[in-house]
């Protein structure tokens, strides 16, 4: 059975309260139970931290032991180097992840310092982003 572990960066803990012009309307932990329902054979874990050091300290601990992280990095995306270095610390394959398209966004959001060390980048797909990256983890 396939393990991929989805982490969720700053801010993402108010999905489907804030700005849902540009998130949407739904809240996370419902939209994960229902990726757990649609992957019953895929062993999904979801963390989320507000908190750079406690994503870079995740990260460490699974990133030698499952298939694949599901990362969405929010704004730190665009600032943690280290975030980017602890991805190229693992062995895992990480799949970076934003709900709404960066680049038609502020031009801060345009530099990611992760994606040079993820196996794949997706932005614009809204939370069906996550599924798609599940699917090219298995």
């Amino acid at each position: 059975m396939k393990k991929i572990l989805i982490i969720n960066g700053p801010n993402l803990n108010l999905l489907g309260v804030r700005e849902k012009s540009i998130y949407g309307d739904q809240d996370f932990v419902s939209y994960f139970e229902s990726l757990k329902i649609k992957y019953p054979d895929v062993e999904l874990e979801y963390f989320q931290s507000n908190v750079e050091g406690f994503i870079i300290d995740k990260i460490h601990a699974v990133g030698f032991d499952i298939d694949g992280i599901v990362l969405n990095a929010g704004a730190y995306t665009h600032t943690s180097v280290a975030i980017g270095d602890a991805i190229a610390a693992v062995k895992s394959s990480v799949i970076e992840v934003h709900i709404s398209n960066v680049y038609a966004r502020e031009e801060f959001r345009h530099k990611s310092y992760l994606a040079k060390n993820c196996k794949g980048v997706l932005c614009g797909f809204g939370l069906d982003g996550y599924r798609l990256a599940i699917e090219a983890l298995i």
